[in-house]
């Protein structure tokens, strides 16, 4: 028997897991943080590190506590964020400012130079996380960031995503180039690849703008998977969770790719992570480039296998945007949606309301709706949403399997699933395959997994799943809704690619960006 801590940060709150090799999860606390947004910016999302450390240290004692154990029997802590959420930092490792958030979407401008120089100069990389390089990852935020904070330049010793840096701050690192960087991390956000030679070459970066010079050896340092070890827990943050000083604590990744490990994902699954946006993950075994899925990464979401990671840029905030213009909760518009029918509404939702990350990665889109009448409900707008959702993420298991990634089962993880089987069957219907839910939650599971591996509990990951991961509830398609799914999902694709992509014949890809730009001007 061993016991160890799976930290998983989210966008609002991080979720500290207690879990026992043989009992599985025995408790677990959550410590909100603040967002940071502002009104008259809505591409503006920051988060503090501070803030982040502090809920950390607050939800490791209370989980400790209510899982009725001393905080010496924990053998390992490991942690999985959101990603990119990236910060910059002095030479001590002491952050400049607050996180660019994941959702953080700022540097759209940074985004489209990279993209453009990286074609202009045919470089391997930007095919390798679908040729489109987004406002959303590390090199736009941190040239965005150099921009806007002059005063703060010379200070800049490196930039580091949440994961590195939790895991760094954990371990007393305080140099830059001592901290390990995930791969997980670095592969799907930053271009790095070793086959490549790892980061995009300095000529590159320089000629994208001079502030990007001197960067890629600021980045410099060692890169790995999740089965290695970035350190060991300090004195200080030891007495600060109430933990031991010494325990390993693993390199750590991106919160999605660990839920799927938690999830119980094997190679062959596909693992849809729904929250506020959806990760789409799954790992293969080799690598194969995916044209328009972000990234494609050995090692990153299981160290053996080559990783693959896409997503749609907002699925829950969705849903809560619809309940809000409606003066209502989800929970109440979601009442009674069990009796609708496939295509009863007479909707096609375009779920683009922030922005298109797979397969199109383009940001300049809005979310748009066909076929309104006066009789129209807002109750009616949430289930073509949830339709929506599951035709996008349709689009994306297609482009995935006509290059090498088939899926055979989904695996829907997350917090909304388990509370919406209405969404479970909808993905089901319209995705033509088993939809399997985990029968508890596997938020931080992912994490601990890792950390039985660092703390030498389990031989393998597979082994580590079979021990702790929750079984399932499945979802069969139904033969007459999957029919009227079929004709709907070649409308949706006709939408999806002329109104979204700028390339379009038929013209109305400039349509959604066009207004966007109307609307900032005014």
């Amino acid at each position: 028997m061993a016991i160890v801590a799976g930290v998983d940060f989210g966008t609002l709150s991080v979720r500290v897991s207690i879990v026992d090799s043989e009992r599985g999860i025995l408790a677990s606390a959550i410590s909100e943080y603040p967002l940071h947004r502002k009104r008259e910016d809505p591409e503006f999302a920051t988060q503090s590190h501070e803030d982040h450390m502090r809920a950390l240290a607050d939800a490791t004692r209370k989980a400790v506590t209510a899982a009725g154990i001393s905080g010496d029997q924990v053998q390992s802590i490991a942690l999985d964020t959101t990603g990119s959420s990236v910060v910059p930092v002095d030479d001590q490792m002491r952050p400049l400012n607050e996180y660019y958030l994941w959702c953080d979407h700022r540097a759209k401008k940074e985004a489209a130079e990279i993209t453009e120089l990286a074609h202009r100069e045919k470089l391997e990389a930007i095919d390798w996380c679908g040729g489109v390089y987004s406002s959303e990852w590390g090199f736009s935020k941190l040239l965005h960031w150099l921009r806007h904070n002059p005063e703060k330049r010379e200070k800049f010793a490196s930039a580091f995503e949440h994961c590195d840096m939790v895991a760094a701050t954990l371990c007393g690192i305080k140099k830059p180039a001592q901290a390990k960087r995930s791969v997980c991390a670095m592969g799907h956000k930053w271009m790095w690849n070793p086959a490549l030679g790892g980061l995009p070459p300095e000529s590159f970066l320089a000629k994208v703008d001079p502030l990007l010079s001197g960067v890629r050896a600021k980045l410099q340092g060692e890169y790995a998977t999740s089965d290695k070890i970035a350190g060991t827990l300090s004195s200080e943050w030891a007495q600060k969770l109430g933990l031991r000083a010494g325990i390993p604590i693993p390199v750590g990744a991106f919160d999605a790719h660990w839920d799927a490990i938690g999830a119980g994902a094997k190679e062959g699954d596909v693992v849809n992570v729904v929250g506020t946006s959806t990760c789409i993950i799954a790992y293969a075994p080799k690598a194969q480039l995916v044209p328009g899925v972000c990234g494609v990464v050995p090692g990153s979401v299981h160290p053996q296998y080559t990783g693959i990671e896409a997503g749609l840029s907002a699925t829950g905030d969705i849903f809560s945007a619809i309940a809000r213009r409606a003066n209502t909760t989800v929970e109440s518009l979601s009442k009674g949606l069990e009796n609708y029918h496939a295509g009863q509404t007479g909707l096609l939702r375009m779920t683009w309301d922030n922005g298109d990350r797979t397969v199109l990665v383009n940001p300049n889109l809005g979310g748009m709706t066909l076929g309104w009448n006066l009789q129209h409900t807002a109750q009616d707008e949430l289930f073509a949403a949830i339709e929506g959702t599951a035709f996008h993420t349709r689009v994306i298991l297609d482009r995935m399997s006509e290059h090498g990634a088939p899926t055979r089962r989904v695996i829907n993880g997350g917090g909304i699933p388990q509370n919406n089987p209405v969404l479970n069957q909808v993905y089901a219907n319209v995705l033509g395959r088993p939809v399997l839910v985990p029968s508890s939650k596997v938020t931080g599971l992912g994490s601990a997994i890792f950390a039985f591996m660092a703390a030498g509990v389990f031989s393998s990951i597979d082994e580590a799943q079979q021990r702790v991961c929750p079984s399932h509830t499945i979802y069969e398609p139904q033969p007459e809704a999957e029919s009227a799914y079929r004709e709907l999902y070649e409308l949706y694709r006709k939408v999806y690619f002329e109104f979204g992509s700028p390339q379009s014949r038929s013209g109305f890809g400039h349509l959604l960006p066009t207004l966007m730009r109307i609307a900032r001007h005014a």
